[in-house]
């Protein structure tokens, strides 16, 4: 960089005295060492290439000082003054009131920023501050019948803070908490006015009030202590499983007949809205109009206030569609937590409330329905630990296994590039979104498959594909590499984090997160 600027020799300087001509010497003739003497406030970011040139930052201070400034004190003086009014007894103070606050017109500046891309949820960020202020902050004690004011003036402070913005959800602002702390003891000088005169110019008390400052503030925030500041519930920002709804399917009553000859053979197909997990099924009842199931399933719930049961009834067909003889919705809400409710639901063409014809009658559907949410204690743990528990409900033995799709990478097809992931384990096939036009997808999308034992021997089958938006191609749907993942190292670690090479693909991998939760 040094030579750089020897090259440009856009700058000069002069060697004077007062009784000679000052003497020009060209930049570029000048050696490292003058130069460093020239510059001796070289930004970060041109001394290290980590760290990067964040200007539009600095800007944005500057012009959004004046409300910033007003906004951070009303929020220091809220947060002060409750600590203030507890601490004062102790010390026979009567009050301590802020006469003046305000942090001047000279906003701090940034020096540059270092960015750190890891395979977690999350973003970390260590940005370099330094701040000359000019703020006036004047405070009024008063005690034992006086009266002293105490100005602090000539502010400055330098700091290299790490910001940590994680988990990262998928609700604005994207990002659930905010963890902050100081990677070295920062600097901090000021001076401290009373009646008129500076302390800080006492002799040995400028030098102890330094290292005080600088030692309670390392205690609190020096890495790896940190400051935490919640900005959503992560419960609500990730859409995290919530509770279980435990359905029984137990019969059927005076169904329609379907089949021109014979009766009806019925099933019945159930999930739950605003989810992407597959579809439950009953056996099939043959030629029985009656029938009974008695059959029994949980599924993962994520919103009790918004999802709904869906029931479809269908008549099996050995050969080309399979009628649907009716359906229903049951809203979760309606469900008191814990209490097993029986419920029988009269079969409907469809959910269109001004379709004349549900006025027929199809039939009815008896369920037994008991949502079951997770403890307050298990959902108020943090929730980006990876070692979460599985609901109580789980299997005996068993467990919930977790599969989250982060990103793919250099997944390129012949033909069109629109990928999403499947997955595959023990028949049942999940689908991520597809991302249009994309070599370096990212879905952060998860999946959960509760499980009677642990998969010790089961392989989990993820497959990148593509398709493609135009009607009529050749090759509407291509594979861009596949992995098969043995599930053992999970069940043993309970997680890992790992990225995958890609099979049939060049140089395609995959970010594939595995939890094993179980119950104990």
């Amino acid at each position: 960089m040094l030579d750089k600027l020897r090259h440009k020799s856009c700058i000069s300087f002069s060697n004077c005295s007062l009784d000679q001509n000052p003497v020009i010497r060209p930049l570029a003739e000048q050696d490292s060492q003058s130069l460093q003497r020239l510059l001796h406030e070289i930004p970060l970011w041109v001394k290290n290439p980590d760290y990067d040139r964040i200007d539009w930052l600095n800007k944005f201070l500057e012009v959004m000082w004046p409300f910033l400034d007003k906004a951070i004190c009303k929020t220091a003086k809220n947060i002060a003054n409750p600590i203030i009014a507890e601490q004062i007894p102790k010390y026979k103070i009567e009050s301590v009131e802020f006469e003046e606050l305000t942090l001047g017109s000279l906003p701090p500046t940034f020096q540059g920023m270092k960015v750190f891309v890891t395979e977690e949820k999350e973003l970390i960020m260590e940005p370099t501050l330094k701040w000359a202020g000019n703020p006036n902050v004047t405070l009024v004690i008063k005690a034992f019948g006086l009266k002293a004011t105490v100005q602090v003036v000539d502010l400055q402070i330098f700091a290299q803070p790490r910001i940590t913005l994680k988990p990262l959800v998928p609700s604005f602002p994207c990002f659930a908490k905010i963890v902050v702390s100081l990677m070295e003891k920062p600097h901090v000088d000021f001076g401290l006015n009373v009646v008129g005169a500076d302390l800080m110019s006492i002799p040995g008390l400028y030098t102890f009030v330094q290292e005080l400052i600088k030692d309670q503030v390392a205690n609190m925030y020096l890495w790896p202590k940190t400051l935490e500041v919640e900005i959503l519930d992560p419960t609500k920002a990730m859409k995290r499983p919530v509770g279980i709804l435990h359905v029984k399917v137990l019969r059927a009553m005076k169904l329609r007949k379907k089949d021109l000859l014979g009766a009806s053979d019925p099933y019945v197909k159930l999930k739950i809205t605003e989810s992407k997990a597959p579809s439950k099924k009953t056996a099939v009842k043959h030629k029985n109009l009656n029938p009974e199931w008695n059959e029994e399933f949980s599924i993962v719930v994520k919103d009790p206030e918004s999802q709904a049961l869906e029931l479809i009834v269908y008549d099996w067909e050995q050969v080309g569609k399979h009628d649907k003889m009716g359906t229903n919705v049951v809203p979760l809400k309606e469900l008191t937590p814990y209490e097993p409710k029986v419920m029988t639901l009269d079969l409907l063409k469809n959910l269109n409330q001004n379709d004349a014809q549900d006025d027929k009658f199809r039939g009815q559907l008896v369920l037994e329905l008991t949502y079951k949410p997770f403890k307050e204690d298990d959902m108020s743990k943090d929730l980006d630990n990876p070692l979460q528990k599985a609901p109580e409900e789980t299997p005996p033995g068993g467990g919930v296994l977790v599969v989250v799709v982060h990103e793919a990478q250099d997944v390129e097809g012949k033909h069109h590039n629109n990928p999403y992931v499947r997955i595959i384990f023990k028949g049942e096939e999940r689908k991520t979104k597809h991302v249009k036009k994309n070599r370096d997808p990212r879905w952060e999308e998860e999946f959960t498959f509760m499980l009677e034992e642990p998969p010790l021997k089961e392989k989990l089958h993820v497959e990148v594909l593509s398709t493609s938006t135009r009607i009529g191609l050749l090759h509407p749907k291509e594979t861009l590499g596949y992995v098969n993942i043995s599930l053992a190292d999970v069940v043993n670690n309970k997680r890992i984090n790992e990225k995958y090479h890609l099979i049939d693909s060049k140089n395609g991998k995959i970010q594939i997160e595995l939890q094993w939760r179980t119950s104990s």
